[in-house]
């Protein structure tokens, strides 16, 4: 997982991931894609990690895509249907990054101050929750740079906010406060220092049964977008197999004796 674009370490059963390119605004460049997709792949298959935070150093959240990178990756080429093979693979290479947010078998808590704009968004989408500072803002703004948004947010953000207000900041690109944003439903809290709040959530979630939490965010993932009755079927299946377990008869014997349950890692 090094890499010189995004910092990373583990205490206490929480993972932290810092964008580290403050003097771009953490501008997402090749090098710092492939290290979120690294860092979260590895993190999210790590027994020791129940909860991992994500966070932005400096003034910014991020960015978004670093302009200067991107004008750089589709060089004109003689065969159009060579190259439009191309710049589907790299989109997907591109996506695949933040899926793996989403996959991550901890839940991801975004901590966001400043700007979270273009890709930015994308990524926060991919989070399980978000803590933001007032003054935060987001800001879908691929169609200013004449580009479809594809990374996630057009998938994602439906499932976070009204149908109405996604087209609307879609198609004007306009900023959305991070009050706004909360009384929306994108960000679960506001916080001034969101980084120390969205610490507090992960080392909360941290002390939960990690199967439990586990088999929640599968559910959560599997369900969405899916008739009930399918998700119902998936999450009975998931009970079915790991119910009963050393989670479940910790957790009722620190209940019975009011003391506070110690749940082992999972495995790899």
């Amino acid at each position: 997982m090094g890499s010189e674009r995004i910092s990373t370490s583990v205490e206490d059963g929480v993972a932290q991931v810092e964008l580290a390119r403050p003097e771009k605004f953490n501008a997402m460049d090749k090098d710092m894609f492939a290290a979120i997709g690294d860092a979260f792949r590895t993190l999210g298959r790590d027994p020791a990690v129940r909860a991992i935070l994500l966070s932005g150093r400096g003034k910014h959240f991020t960015a978004g895509l670093d302009l200067e990178y991107a004008s750089r990756q589709f060089p004109p080429s003689q065969d159009p249907g060579r190259a439009a093979e191309a710049r589907l693979r790299h989109i997907e290479w591109l996506q695949d990054a933040f899926s793996a947010v989403e996959a991550a078998r901890p839940p991801v808590v975004a901590a966001i101050q400043g700007g979270c704009i273009g890709a930015g968004v994308d990524l926060a989408s991919a989070c399980d929750l978000r803590v933001a500072r007032a003054d935060a803002f987001f800001q879908v703004a691929e169609v200013d740079v004449a580009i479809t948004a594809d990374l996630g947010t057009l998938q994602r953000l439906a499932f976070l906010i009204p149908q109405g207000l996604l087209r609307e900041l879609t198609y004007t690109g306009r900023r959305m406060t991070g009050e706004e944003a909360a009384h929306y439903g994108l960000v679960n809290r506001i916080a001034g220092d969101p980084v120390a709040a969205g610490m507090a959530l992960a080392r909360e979630i941290a002390a939960k049964s990690p199967l439990a939490v586990a088999g929640a965010k599968r559910s959560l993932n599997y369900s969405r977008g899916r008739p009930v009755e399918e998700g119902l079927r998936d999450v009975a299946t998931w009970n079915a197999a790991a119910l009963v377990s050393a989670d479940l008869t910790e957790a009722v014997r620190a209940r019975l004796a009011k003391e506070e349950a110690r749940f082992g890692p999972l495995d790899d």
